[in-house]
Order: structure tokens, then sequence, then C-alpha cells
């Protein structure tokens, strides 16, 4: 992974959203005509983005992770009590959480692992070095 500025985590970050919005909002529901459990990796997939994109754009995961649980939750409820045409379902909400703990996950290890790969020898990373000022000689 290159190095990407912030700004453009931030617009990849704004535009995931969107489809995640249009996905969850738009009054006809996606066709069912796909394999069983399709609609709950597409679930899946609408948070696990926005989760990923925002850890890479910088957010802090104490307001990313809640507010991106907060909308699963209240997405299936707007679903369910205000789109006629569509219906909330509890899964729906696991999916998407699901998608955000792995977007969050994923996210944090690409962001180690970069920051590993860029720390200079010596200053304390998991390679040796720096460490434990209890422990030199």
């Amino acid at each position: 992974m290159g190095r990407i500025d912030r700004r453009v985590w931030m617009v990849l970050f704004a535009l995931a959203i969107v489809v995640q919005l249009v996905g969850l909002y738009s009054p006809d529901a996606p066709s069912g005509g796909g394999a069983p459990g399709s609609d709950k990796v597409a679930h899946v997939a609408m948070f696990l983005a926005p989760a990923l994109l925002g850890v890479l754009a910088g957010l802090r995961l104490v307001v990313l992770a809640p507010l991106l649980i907060v909308h699963a939750i209240v997405s299936e409820a707007v679903q369910h009590l205000v789109l006629a045409e569509r219906s909330g379902d509890p899964w729906d909400a696991v999916a998407d959480i699901a998608g955000v703990a792995a977007g969050l996950a994923l996210g944090s290890a690409l962001l180690l692992r970069r920051r590993r790969s860029a720390a200079p020898a010596g200053s304390g990373d998991a390679t040796g070095g720096g460490g434990d000022p209890r422990t030199a000689p």
C-alpha cells in the first residue's frame, strides 16, 4: 500500500458513505434473485468499506465505530418503519455490524503494517531496538 494522501482516503470514505446511504435507503430494494445469503454479503460490504476507508482516512476509532454501529441498527429500523417498500431485518443489522468489525480490523492492520515498515531501525518497533529502558545495558 503506497503512501496515499489523507484527503484521498477522506474522499473515498465519503463516496462509500454515499453508496451506503443509497443502498440502505432507496425505496426499491435490490432484487432478491441472487444466491441465498447474498443480501447479507452486500450488507457486510456496505459497512466494511466505510469502516476500512474511515480508518485509513485517519478517523478516530472511538468515533467511527459507534457511529457506524448505531447507523447499522437505525437503518434497519428506518427500513421497517418508514420505507413501505422495504422491511427491516435484525440479521441485516448483524451483517452490518460484522462488516464494521471487519473493516475496522482490516484498516487497523493495514495502518499498523504501514507504521512498522516506515519505522526506522532501533525505534522501539517490533523488529527490535529501543524497547524497555529498564532492560538497557
